[in-house]
């Protein structure tokens, strides 16, 4: 009987040394899984970060390109207004050449007349007038006839003034014309190289976001891998966790099966046991994001300060007759539209840009037929102070500086209200 207690008790230690064995090899398996998912969720967790970072920076490249979108649009605008007050300069050129050809032939026929009258008088002598005068029926009519030689000398004389200083004006016209015909295609060019300058610019920002899509795809897929390794792990960490509480489980029932042999015998002997437990669990990673807002005006805004719109026309109008200077600034020796705005609104203390394409976006929007002295009439290319009553004063070009004209002299692209 003692050699049957032997026997059990041998058994009962083979079967916790191979229980053990089992432990062991589970344990690295299991281990082995836990170092992975761990360094999976490491790397999944700054895929995530890279994400963000990348989603974060392509939001703020799209912001980019909508405004640079914007910016061509009201570009765009502006040269197709530009484009069709070049062809209206171009009409009314043609119009005043014709005019002026017309003036100058009226004037060279005009002169070629009273030429011809004189040298008529001339031929003829004196005597011929002394005779018409002498042919006099009484004095009455004798002084009539000395008041037609002498109405006819002054009729010449101010009809070929008259001509002179039509011609001249009409001079002066076309001149004004093509100064300002010029203005405007220097402005035409400067158009273009903004276009080609943003259109180069939105080229390469699309080229960065192509980049950005690129990179975000690539982490996206590193992500995706890094989850799925992540639940690979965990079925390898369940398994391993099954099997461990199955062995567990069938150790048990052995060993409690051999102390039920061990207590039916006669003898008295030893007795054992082993047990174990163990457990685990699993964890994951989650991540969030969030968003924005935006905002927008009306046509008849109220006034935001105490400056009265009249005393900016007053004061303005100080400067009428100052010549034009392209980039200036001086009320007093020149500048150029926007910086001529800028300056009398400085004097206010109401700080505005220097560029006529910023300042159709300063202040408030306000329709025409609410504009108030004060108020900014925007054209394209060109800024102005509106004076009320249908008129503005502004620096409007090297050939008249800085004036007074209709508020209408071209196409109103905006009104904004600064005041």
């Amino acid at each position: 009987m003692k050699k049957k207690s032997i026997h059990i008790l041998a058994l009962v230690l083979a079967s916790a040394l191979a229980f053990t064995h089992i432990q062991a090899v589970d344990a690295s398996t299991m281990n082995k899984a836990k170092d992975t998912k761990q360094k999976a969720e490491a790397e999944l967790n700054e895929a995530n970060k890279k994400i963000e970072e990348l989603e974060r920076q392509q939001s703020a490249l799209q912001s980019e390109i909508d405004e640079k979108d914007a910016e061509l649009v009201n570009l765009l605008v502006n040269i197709g207004i530009l484009e069709d007050e070049l062809a209206d300069k171009n009409t009314q050129l043609e119009q005043v050449t014709a005019d002026l050809a017309k003036a100058e032939e009226t004037e060279r026929s005009q002169y070629a007349s009273m030429k011809k009258r004189i040298q008529f008088m001339y031929e003829r002598g004196d005597t011929a007038m002394i005779e018409a005068l002498l042919g006099a029926a009484d004095m009455s009519d004798f002084l009539n006839r000395v008041e037609y030689v002498s109405d006819i000398y002054q009729y010449d004389r101010n009809l070929l003034t008259q001509y002179q200083t039509t011609v001249q004006q009409v001079a002066d016209l076309k001149s004004t014309v093509e100064t300002e015909k010029a203005e405007l295609e220097a402005m035409q060019d400067e158009y273009a190289l903004q276009q080609t300058n943003l259109e180069n610019v939105l080229a390469q920002k699309r080229s960065q976001m192509g980049n950005y899509d690129n990179q975000l795809a690539t982490a996206q897929a590193a992500a995706s891998e890094f989850r799925s390794t992540i639940a690979a792990q965990n079925q390898i960490i369940q398994e391993e966790e099954r099997k461990q509480r199955e062995a567990e489980e069938a150790a048990k029932a052995a060993a409690k099966a051999n102390s039920s042999k061990s207590s039916t015998g006669n003898t008295g002997g030893s007795n054992s046991s082993s047990g174990g437990a163990s457990g685990s669990n699993s964890s994951g990673a989650n991540s969030g994001s969030g968003g924005g807002e935006s905002s927008g005006g009306g046509s008849n805004p109220g006034y935001s300060t105490n400056v009265s719109g009249s005393s900016v026309v007053s004061y303005a109008c100080q400067f009428v007759g100052n010549p034009y200077v392209w980039g200036g600034t001086s009320l007093t020796n020149g500048a150029d539209c926007s910086g001529f705005v800028m300056s009398v609104f400085a004097h206010f203390g109401i700080s505005l840009p220097h560029s006529s394409a910023a300042l159709q976006s300063c202040g408030k929007a306000v329709s025409y037929a609410n504009a108030q002295p004060g108020d900014l009439i925007c054209y394209s290319g060109h800024v102005a102070i509106y004076m009320g009553g249908g008129q503005i004063v502004h620096a409007q070009s090297t050939a008249v500086g800085i004036t007074t004209s209709s508020a209408t002299y071209r196409t109103i692209v905006a009104v904004r209200r600064v005041l």
